[in-house]
């Protein structure tokens, strides 16, 4: 380890192979914790390149739980997190409304790292249980069209190195890798993502591996398109930036679409919402989201129309209908 933070620390990148061992290492429990939270400090203090963020994710893959859910073709939405905003759970929310419109969905997540709330903590408050088997998540795809992959349960090797993520709380380069590394990869994604360096890079990956794809990012610096501002898309079909007249709807103040400061009080807000009880800001953000999955998954459809699909789901309770399937599996 001493060789390599000496390596990195005079501007040096490492190839693919140096980034892929350096990982199964750091799971292997082969390096201190002080001598992780250099190296994660490192790669905070200047960009990761293409090479290295290849070797991270084979490690990451090569070292997982794999499920093979390629019978029901589902997608995943995911974003990197990391963007230090704070919004309430949008992505996951809308996992619930896609699934709702029709669309099967293999949802990737874990806990809150840098932020106050991830995925899985909202889930876990609001009572759903981890599952880790093919079989179980192949009953949650054909009952509720949903199944939630909690990150843990799939990358036991990266039980040593959570508590290092924990401790120092600010996005690391296991950010970046979150929508790359779902154990059931899917073929299908919509990605939101922190900046547009990472955006470059998860369109060569996502292209690589014949994906049908979305990448978002809000250009106000949400890894979501939030309508506080612009947002650039870039999918199969080109790239573009939109804003909320995109959607049809009006611009919001980023107050909007805060969280809380406690998993409770996001989870609170999350099932508001599910239930049809959210304010409009909260809704439109939740159904533009939907919407652009929808479009991603069937590219034939207007915005229009996929916007249609993701309200109907959202307010005509379908979403909140497969949430509880998924609760009581």
């Amino acid at each position: 380890m001493k060789q390599i933070l000496q390596h990195l620390s005079q501007y040096k990148t490492l190839t693919s192979q140096e980034a892929k061992d350096i990982v199964i290492n750091m799971a292997n429990d082969k390096y201190t914790d002080m001598q992780m939270t250099a190296l994660l400090s490192m790669f905070i203090m200047r960009p990761i390149t293409l090479e290295e963020l290849k070797g991270f994710r084979e490690a990451m893959i090569d070292l997982s739980n794999k499920v093979d859910l390629s019978e029901y073709n589902p997608m995943d939405v995911c974003g990197t997190g990391g963007d230090g905003k704070d919004t309430f759970n949008i992505s996951t929310l809308s996992s619930f409304v896609i699934a709702g419109a029709g669309v099967p969905i293999a949802k990737h997540g874990n806990y809150g790292v840098s932020s106050i709330s991830g995925s899985s903590s909202v889930m876990e408050n609001l009572g759903i249980h981890f599952r880790a088997s093919e079989e179980e998540l192949k009953v949650q795809l054909k009952e509720a069209n949903i199944c939630f992959l909690h990150a843990p349960l799939f990358h036991p090797a990266m039980k040593r190195i959570a508590p290092v993520r924990k401790a120092l709380g600010i996005k690391t380069f296991f950010n970046m890798l979150g929508p790359l590394t779902n154990p059931a990869q899917p073929k299908v994604q919509l990605v939101g993502l922190f900046n547009l360096e990472l955006l470059r890079m998860y369109q060569y990956f996502l292209q690589q591996e014949n994906t049908k794809y979305s990448i978002i990012h809000a250009l106000d610096g949400y890894d979501e398109c939030t309508l506080t501002g612009e947002c650039k898309i870039v999918n199969n079909q080109g790239e573009k930036i939109t804003d909320a007249s995109y959607f049809g709807m009006n611009t919001i103040s980023p107050s909007a679409i805060k969280g809380g400061t406690t998993v409770e009080e996001f989870a609170y807000i999350f099932w508001q919402i599910l239930k049809g009880k959210g304010t409009d800001e909260q809704n439109n953000v939740v159904v533009a989201n939907s919407a652009l999955a929808i479009q991603t998954y069937h590219p034939d459809l207007s915005i229009k129309e996929a916007i249609e699909r993701a309200k109907e789901s959202l307010l005509g309770g379908k979403a909140k209908e497969k949430f509880e399937i998924l609760k009581e599996l």
